[in-house]
């Protein structure tokens, strides 16, 4: 599926959070957006995900605005993982996925044996099969989140959101996470932190500083010492490999935080 952006702005109050940005993520694309904090990477994910209606212009998703969708229909096309979700419920591991398949379910769509086959695929993929009887309060906030992208595959979107998705996860499971994702015959938003982790796994990024896009293209094209040095106010290295990719390698600068 394809979801597209056409100069979408988003303002609290006076200030504009987000200002004016038009973007695509093509079908199959893994879509990375970066930027410092207080870019507008999660406003910009919240209205790409339908949570948040644009102040001015409009998000599309295969040509349809999402003002025109009902809930249900955008819930079985699409689905989120925010930065943080939490529930007041009590529920078990397994239960919170489950919740994955409410799009689908209705007086005369029943849980089947095929929701139950579902859910247990999808919290194999996040490698909490056996935590799956546990109860949510007593899990970590790394095996929380790898519930969250459960509960989102369980939902069988064309299209995932990924806020921060590498939140509270280890580095095992944060390489896992985003393998897991791209080799999905999905297209993927992902907003984040880690320059190289969208080095590696993004087919294009979105580079948001103040509110605004400032670039678009490759990891190749875009992770530039000076880019890099201009919107997040570090030095590095950029060292491109002999695959096309790049990694990045920061330089400690004394007293950065300063001032």
């Amino acid at each position: 599926m394809r979801l597209a952006t056409k100069d979408v702005t988003w303002a609290v109050g006076p200030a504009t959070i987000v200002d004016g940005v038009s973007l695509s993520a093509e079908p199959g694309e893994f879509l990375g957006i970066i930027g410092p904090n207080g870019s507008g990477k999660t406003s910009l994910i919240a209205m790409l995900a339908g949570l948040r209606r644009p102040r001015r212009g409009t998000v599309e998703l295969d040509g349809v605005p999402l003002s025109a969708l009902s809930r249900r229909h955008l819930a079985q096309k699409l689905a989120l993982v925010e930065q943080q979700a939490e529930t007041a419920e009590r529920m078990s591991a397994r239960q919170a996925v489950e919740l994955g398949r409410t799009p689908y379910l209705g007086l005369g769509h029943p849980w089947s044996e095929l929701d139950d086959a579902i859910v247990a695929r999808a919290l194999a993929q996040v490698d909490m099969t056996p935590l799956a009887d546990r109860n949510w309060h007593t899990l970590s906030g790394g095996e929380r989140q790898r519930l969250h992208i459960a509960r989102a595959l369980a939902q069988q979107p064309r299209l995932l959101l990924l806020d921060e998705p590498t939140n509270h996860l280890d580095i095992r499971h944060q390489i896992g996470i985003l393998d897991l994702v791209r080799r999905l015959d999905l297209t993927v938003i992902a907003a984040l932190h880690d320059l190289n982790h969208a080095a590696l796994f993004c087919d294009r990024i979105a580079v948001m500083q103040a509110g605004r896009l400032v670039a678009l293209g490759t990891p190749v094209e875009v992770l530039t010492q000076r880019l890099i040095a201009g919107v997040f106010g570090v030095e590095a290295a950029v060292e491109r490999q002999e695959n096309g990719s790049c990694h990045i390698r920061f330089h400690a600068t004394a007293g950065a935080l300063s001032g």
